[in-house]
C-alpha cells in the first residue's frame, strides 16, 4: 500500500516538474545567434521536421518533443503554414509556432523609385534574390500578354512604390500588383482632375504626368512643370521637353543630348511633333500624377533649369532667353 502511494506521490512529482519544465520552455526567449535569424519551413514540413531542424540551435537543445507536443496538443500542427520565418530576440517557442500557424512570413521590399524605365524596373525584379524569376527571356509584349494588357505598351502602367512580398514570390505577380496599384491610383486621380483639360483620357493624362515626373524632382514644382505643359498643349505649342526626345533615342543616347537630337524625327521628339508622344516615357509617381490632372494657374509657358536642382519659370520667350543665358551659357 504504501509503496504505491509512494510511486504515485512520486509520478504526480515528476508529471509536475515536467509541466512546468514544459511551460517555462514555451515561455523561454530563445537564444538567437546573430548569423542564424530564418527559419524555412518548406512546403510538406510536418512540426516533427520542424522541431528537428531547431534542436541543434541554442534554446532550443532542452527538449524540443515539447515543440512538437505543444503544437499537437493544441491542434495546430495541420495550421503549419510555409515560407521563412524571422527569429528575432525576444521570440519563444511558443510564439513562433503562432507565427508559422498565422503565417506571418518574412516580407522582402523592393522600391520601384520614380522615374524609372520598364527596362529598369525589369533589371531590378531581375536582380532581387527573393523573387521568383518566371519572365526572363520573354519580350516586354509577352510580359503584357502574360499580365493580361496584350497589345499594351508597358511604359508608365506600374506604380512606383514601395512593395513587400515573401520570398518565391514571382516576378510576374509583383508586376501584376504594380500594375493594378497604378490602375487604381489612376482611376481615382482622374476622377478628381481639374475642369477643361487638354486630355482626353487617364491614359494621356499618365503620359503627361511621366514627361512632368522626368523633368522635375522637386514636389513644389511639379504643378508648375505641368500648368507649363498643359497651357502649350492648349495653345497648340510644342512641348520641346527633352526628355522625351531622350526616351525616343533609346539606347543610342550616350548621355548627352545634341542640337543633331533634337531634329531626329522618332514619335516621342516634341521638339518636331506636336501633341503628347504615343505613350508615356517612365513610371510617374503618385504626385506627378497628381500634378499632371491639377496643373497650377498662370501664364508660364516656358522653363528653364537653375543649376541647382529646380527651374526658373517665364512667361514671354524673351524672357526664357534671358534665362537661358544666364543660367545655362554663363562662363561658356
Amino acid at each position: 500500500m504504501w509503496r504505491w502511494l509512494l510511486v504515485s506521490f512520486g509520478l504526480a512529482l515528476f508529471l509536475a516538474l515536467l509541466y512546468a519544465d514544459y511551460q517555462r520552455f514555451l515561455d523561454a526567449p530563445l537564444e538567437i545567434p546573430a548569423d542564424d535569424q530564418v527559419l524555412e519551413v518548406k512546403p510538406g514540413m510536418g512540426i516533427g521536421a520542424i522541431a528537428r531542424r531547431l534542436q541543434h540551435r541554442p534554446g532550443l537543445s532542452r527538449p524540443a518533443f515539447y515543440l512538437e507536443a505543444y503544437t499537437r496538443l493544441n491542434g495546430l500542427a495541420q495550421r503549419l503554414q510555409a515560407g521563412e520565418y524571422a527569429l528575432s530576440p525576444g521570440l519563444t517557442p511558443r510564439t513562433l509556432i503562432d507565427q508559422i500557424v498565422a503565417g506571418r512570413v518574412i516580407q522582402y521590399p523592393l522600391t520601384v523609385v520614380e522615374g524609372w524605365t520598364f527596362r529598369q524596373l525589369r533589371q531590378a525584379l531581375t536582380a532581387h534574390p527573393k523573387l521568383k524569376q518566371t519572365l526572363q527571356g520573354l519580350s516586354d509584349e509577352e510580359v503584357m500578354a502574360r499580365l493580361g494588357r496584350s497589345g499594351e505598351h508597358p511604359e508608365g502602367r506600374f506604380l512606383p512604390d514601395t512593395y513587400h512580398f515573401p520570398t518565391g514570390f514571382t516576378d510576374e505577380a509583383f508586376l501584376r500588383r504594380a500594375m493594378m496599384a497604378m490602375d487604381r491610383r489612376l482611376a481615382d486621380i482622374w476622377q478628381n482632375r481639374a475642369p477643361n483639360l487638354p486630355l482626353d483620357n487617364p491614359y494621356q493624362a499618365l503620359i503627361l504626368a511621366s514627361i512632368v515626373e522626368k523633368e522635375t524632382g522637386l514636389p513644389a514644382e511639379r504643378p508648375e512643370v505641368a500648368g507649363v505643359f498643359v497651357r502649350r498643349l492648349r495653345q497648340g505649342m510644342l512641348l520641346q521637353t527633352d526628355p522625351t526626345v531622350i526616351y525616343g533615342l533609346g539606347e543610342a543616347f550616350d548621355g548627352n543630348l545634341r542640337r543633331r537630337d533634337l531634329t531626329t524625327d522618332t514619335p516621342y521628339n516634341t521638339y518636331i511633333r506636336k501633341g503628347l508622344p504615343p505613350t508615356p516615357i517612365a513610371l510617374p509617381g503618385a504626385a506627378a500624377l497628381r500634378a499632371a490632372v491639377n496643373p497650377a494657374d498662370g501664364d508660364t509657358l516656358y522653363f528653364v533649369a537653375n543649376g541647382e536642382g529646380g527651374h526658373v519659370f517665364s512667361r514671354t520667350l524673351n524672357e526664357h532667353t534671358q534665362a537661358i543665358r544666364r543660367y545655362q551659357l554663363q562662363g561658356k
